[in-house]
């Protein structure tokens, strides 16, 4: 089969690699759609930890079950899916508490197991989601990323008619706008660098943007929430753009960090967070939103399929590591799609 591999750091190649064989309890995946995350530019780099090359990257995808490992599986062949990417014993504390990325021998597809920049995919049965009909493929690989939204929005303890500011328009960004819109958030603030992607916030709800490069952040906060927000979302990941959140935050609110910090070492005002009670909040991955994400998508109240801006296939995917590195105009997410 096709596949893109990460052969060593710095090293990336189309190659033709064996075509993967589920065992008893996994599932092979024909990949539909396949979508580029910034976060596999770090694995493409060797910025990662604990990472073992050659690797096949791919968190964010959709497609059909063609072959099971277990024949008391075989109803899911045939089926569209999507599915949570967490390879887990299934057996600790942990995995029965539901809390599978504490689970000592968790391992992610895409990271620690090869993912889905190929033809196909295996993947745990007990991963599984059925995608529904009226759900197109493409939005079907973007459920992971709103599946972080709706993460963060959660961790948050997000109620009805507060008031939002989300620093970064990327992907996190705008996934966090569209959880927050679907729980009734209110005057959603989305701040960016520049205005290369706050027109896809714009269409998606939000109340006021702001390129930071031409405006000033605390002033439309303080103007359009009557003070400050009750929610900060960090969504960058950038030291400069952390210390913003915590000025932004009303005394007692919350601050959530929803960003990659890429494992450098930062500098914090603490009383920036001591003397005004805020609330910190780490919150990362999707933790098991999937079939929540389905159903706000199937019911028509969640709809991020305009993030997916550029289809190619996988031959093409020097160009879609490229632009998703330089972030273009326009550009949000490069997409795999791959010919039946």
């Amino acid at each position: 089969m096709k596949a893109v591999v990460i052969e060593k750091p710095g090293t990336v190649r189309l190659a033709r690699v064996e075509k993967p064989v589920p065992e008893p309890g996994w599932a092979l995946v024909k990949v539909k759609a396949s979508a580029v995350c910034a976060t596999d530019l770090e694995l493409i780099e060797g910025s990662m930890d604990g990472i073992s090359y050659p690797l096949i990257p791919g968190h964010e995808w959709s497609g059909v079950v063609e072959e099971v490992g277990s024949p008391e599986d075989s109803c899911w062949i045939g089926k569209r899916v999507v599915a949570s990417n967490d390879i887990v014993c299934l057996t600790c504390h942990e995995c029965r508490s539901g809390r599978w990325r504490y689970c000592q021998s968790f391992r992610e597809i895409g990271f620690k197991a090869n993912g889905a920049y190929a033809e196909y995919l295996k993947v745990p049965v007990y991963c599984l989601c059925e995608l529904p009909d009226t759900i197109s493929f493409v939005q079907g690989a973007l459920v992971e990323p709103l599946c972080v939204g709706l993460g963060a929005i959660d961790k948050a303890g997000l109620k009805l008619g507060e008031t939002v500011t989300i620093i970064g328009a990327g992907s996190i960004g705008l996934n966090i706008l569209a959880a927050a819109r679907a729980a009734g958030a209110r005057r959603v603030i989305v701040a960016a660098s520049s205005e290369k992607r706050l027109g896809f916030a714009r269409k998606m709800g939000a109340y006021a943007t702001l390129a930071t490069a031409k405006g000033d952040l605390p002033e439309l906060v303080k103007e359009s929430h009557e003070g400050l927000s009750d929610v900060v979302f960090e969504a960058t990941g950038i030291e400069e753009c952390i210390k913003a959140s915590f000025r932004l935050a009303r005394k007692g609110g919350r601050v959530v960090l929803a960003g990659y910090g890429r494992n450098r070492d930062m500098e914090i005002h603490i009383d920036d967070i001591h003397i005004n009670n805020l609330r910190v909040i780490g919150a990362a991955h999707n933790w098991n939103y999937i079939n929540t994400a389905l159903n706000l998508i199937k019911d028509g109240m969640v709809n991020t399929e305009l993030l997916a801006t550029h289809f190619m296939p996988p031959e093409d995917f020097q160009r879609a590591i490229e632009m998703t590195r330089s972030r273009p105009e326009g550009f949000v997410k490069a997409m795999f799609t791959f010919e039946d």
